[in-house]
């Protein structure tokens, strides 16, 4: 699985972005995906998550009720949209998938992922 993540960049505290990360490579539907992220000096974090079918998300709870996770079919990709930004969320974002054979199920550790895209940088000034 190839993993293309996009969509950073420099933004003030309380704006929008969103990230996009295209797979391609095997069926998009067989795997669950994730973001992580990672500020410099710490480690990688969780931040989201989706289940295979969709109906399963789980968050972090430093973004939850800020940050939403989708999947979409249409475009094998998965989409982190990400509201009311702080400065702490300044850091490298990655996403990531992994293969999974039920269809609800959730990981939240880097070590459960197989598969990683290149991470895109997101900047937040306040």
């Amino acid at each position: 699985v190839q993993l293309q993540a996009s969509g950073g960049g420099l933004v003030q505290a309380g704006d929008s972005l969103r990230l996009s990360c295209a797979a391609s490579g095997r069926p998009f539907n067989q795997y669950t995906m994730g973001w992580f992220r990672q500020a410099p000096g710490k480690e990688r974090e969780f931040v989201a998550a989706i289940s295979r079918n969709g109906y399963n998300t789980h968050y972090a709870d430093s973004v939850k009720g800020r940050f939403t996770i989708s999947r979409d079919r249409a475009a094998n990709a998965v989409a982190l949209q990400m509201n009311s930004l702080k400065s702490e969320d300044t850091a490298v974002y990655y996403c990531a998938s992994r293969y999974a054979r039920l269809m609800d199920v959730v990981q939240i550790t880097p070590d459960d992922y197989q598969y990683w895209g290149q991470g895109t940088q997101v900047t937040v000034s306040s």
